[in-house]
């Protein structure tokens, strides 16, 4: 089993940079599963139910979402339509969509899990105690479990990665747009990442023009921020499966079309 996961794809220069490599991808490397965070994808933040369809139109098997999840009330009830769409699993239940979801594909059942910090991040409940119970709940109905945990803290997602280890296929960290080079099978045989980074334009900051983000630092006033196009790139993760449902590989993809 092999898994693609697109890191932050941010506002429509990240959408087409996608679509253009992906077929390159595709070839390259095969995957039985393309897993995105789209929840940078419209105007650089939040999603709406047009730019999952991209994702889907694209070929993603899931889509998993982050602190701008509600950011375009439009798409509220998408996420309750729509299963192959995930927000925080430990935000407040009765919030629209759902945090964990369950897609099959040519025999194979993928459980995709998502879930935001807690360290400067607000969320209703610990994502270590939410996961715990997840994983009781997906207990023989998934042959692998990818969880996409969206967070600002690095220690935070590296405490994750321990205590998911030997537990899920693959724990990714997602959220501050800068990819980290920590990849690597933890001992217990869950795939890790601190960050996957983002999909979008590298000139810039984090997806933003460049000259908005340092007049916002030099003034400390309210700017209005713009999503940056200069320099489109990729960033992904490459998993490989073993067949008892933990991970042999992980790999960092940085990818400029």
């Amino acid at each position: 089993m092999k898994l693609l996961f697109i890191g932050d794809v941010v506002g429509s220069p990240g959408r087409r940079v996608l679509e253009a490599a992906l077929p390159a991808l595709r070839e390259e490397h095969e995957p039985d599963w393309l897993i995105v965070n789209g929840e940078n994808s419209a105007g650089g933040l939040g999603v709406t139910a047009k730019t999952a369809r991209a994702f889907f139109d694209m070929g993603a098997d899931a889509i998993t979402l982050g602190n701008h999840a509600y950011r375009h009330r439009d798409v509220y009830s998408y996420l309750d339509e729509e299963p192959r769409i995930v927000r925080p699993a430990n935000y407040v239940k009765s919030n629209p969509g759902r945090g964990h979801t369950i897609v099959e594909k040519d025999g194979g059942r993928l459980g995709v899990v998502n879930l935001s910090g807690t360290v400067f991040m607000k969320a209703a409940r610990s994502p270590f105690i939410e996961i715990d119970a997840i994983l009781e709940e997906l207990d023989g109905r998934v042959d692998h479990i990818f969880v996409d945990f969206h967070a600002e803290a690095t220690s935070e997602k590296v405490a994750m990665g321990w205590h998911l280890d030997g537990r899920v296929t693959a724990c990714v960290g997602t959220h501050t747009h800068v990819p980290t080079a920590d990849a690597r099978v933890l001992p217990g045989g869950t795939a890790f990442i601190s960050d996957v980074g983002m999909t979008g334009a590298r000139d810039s900051v984090i997806g933003v023009r460049t000259e908005q983000a340092l007049e916002s630092f030099r003034s400390q006033m309210p700017i209005r921020f713009d999503t940056a196009e200069e320099s489109p790139w990729v960033n992904a993760a490459l998993i490989e499966g073993r067949p008892d449902g933990l991970a042999a590989s992980i790999q960092q993809l940085l990818v400029s079309p």
